[in-house]
């Protein structure tokens, strides 16, 4: 269908009425042709002749013209858009923060594939958090990784083609080798509030202690919990590990139960799926739907036709003059023998 972005546009077509109503007729003088066979020349052509000025009438077919032509420029100044069918676009609303730990212990192969393979923390972190990915259609994900400290690998995305392939880049050693997931915690709450995301959610996934945070966990969680974050956290490895590499099992329990969410410990790779699944299964997708009407403005096809029937119009006003030439020098070769003699 067809729309006007001006529509005020069209009070113009009345100008030509109140000017002609209100202002008066324009006069223009013209150059006469004196002829000493003055006489003659008016018995020929039949014309009365007149001591005052003449108004000039245009054709019918001008009129049209003119006419025509200028409410198309009127138009085309009123903006006609030509609006489409609607488009719905669902977009979710839920936004969901990866924190990956990529300290030292996550260095351990103490996960084994179906083919019975040994592989590190990290490798199956990454192997099972792609499959993850891949489901969350229409989510929008970001990426943290922490070690010594945080930083954001990849901000909020709709691409999750980008989004794994920088995952994948992801290696040991890229944040130092200590924990940090307190400092996680406290710069995904800035990314959301960066964001102002509606729906906060935050997976935390680590195998470790906290060494190195500036922010105790259990504060940090206290602040995610105040802006609205709520925090998954799934420990992985074996929790009997002692030394640098042992587990803060009752902390990580802490972080989700203060933020609404849910801890989950994880020995194999079926239990990190399930982790996942069970995560996916509680926080349900609510979706906004985005309408959009795709619009194309048509004003320059007014604006040529207007100028088309310009052109016609001043055709018939140069058809007009080459006449009446014609029929002068008609007359002057009938009343005179020719024009020069």
């Amino acid at each position: 269908m067809v729309e006007f972005e001006y529509p005020l546009a069209f009070l113009l077509a009345i100008l030509p009425l109140l000017v002609h109503r209100l202002l008066p007729a324009y006069k223009e003088s013209k150059n006469a042709l004196q002829v000493p066979f003055f006489e003659r020349l008016v018995s020929v052509s039949e014309d009365k002749p007149s001591q005052s000025a003449t108004l000039l009438k245009r054709r019918k077919i001008q009129w049209a013209l003119v006419v025509i032509s200028y409410l198309c420029l009127v138009a085309a100044i009123a903006k006609p858009m030509w609006v489409g069918e609607p488009i719905e676009q669902k977009k979710s609303a839920r936004e969901i923060m990866v924190a990956l730990d990529l300290s030292g212990s996550m260095s351990e192969k103490d996960f084994t594939d179906e083919q019975g393979n040994k592989h590190d923390r990290l490798y199956i972190a990454k192997q099972v958090l792609s499959d993850f990915v891949k489901q969350r259609e229409h989510d929008r994900l970001g990426l943290i990784l922490f070690a010594d400290a945080a930083y954001v690998q990849a901000p909020f995305t709709e691409d999750t083609k980008t989004w794994l392939a920088l995952l994948d880049d992801v290696q040991l050693g890229y944040a130092g080798f200590q924990t940090a997931f307190g400092d996680a915690i406290g710069l995904s709450i800035a990314v959301f509030e960066q964001e102002q995301s509606k729906e906060r959610v935050m997976i935390l996934l680590t195998d470790g202690d906290d060494t190195s945070s500036k922010m105790p966990p259990v504060k940090a969680a206290e602040i995610a919990a105040k802006y609205g974050v709520k925090i998954y956290t799934i420990a992985i490895g074996d929790p009997s590990t002692k030394g640098r590499y042992k587990m803060d099992l009752p902390t990580l329990e802490k972080v989700s139960e203060i933020t609404g969410g849910q801890m989950f410990h994880a020995m194999n790779r079926a239990e990190l799926n399930q982790a996942y699944a069970i995560i996916d299964k509680l926080e349900q997708q609510e979706f906004e739907l985005l309408t959009h009407r795709p619009r194309h403005s048509l004003h320059y096809w007014a604006f040529g036709i207007s100028f088309l029937f310009n052109l016609l119009a001043a055709l018939f006003v140069f058809a007009g003059q080459v006449k009446r030439s014609k029929r002068i020098t008609e007359l002057l070769t009938r009343t005179h023998g020719g024009p020069n003699e």
